[in-house]
């Protein structure tokens, strides 16, 4: 029987980046589709700004995300 902590994912929140997981992963999307990614370390758009949206393009680099106040 696998052991619990082998079973889990890394995932790293980076500030004004996106989301890494360690992968590989299954994106479900919220339409339901899914898109797998065998990546080692996938890169989770956070800001919606990526053309390759659920994947992260780096276009969160381009402008600087403003918290509302």
């Amino acid at each position: 029987m696998p052991n619990a902590s082998e079973d889990r994912r890394r995932v790293i929140v980076e500030p004004c980046g996106p989301v890494l997981v360690e992968g590989p992963v299954e994106l479900v999307l919220p339409d339901g589709t899914t898109q797998h990614c065998d990546r080692f370390l996938v890169a989770v758009c956070a800001c919606r700004r990526s053309k390759r949206y659920p994947l992260c393009d780096t276009s969160h680099r381009k402008r600087v995300r403003r918290d509302s106040a």
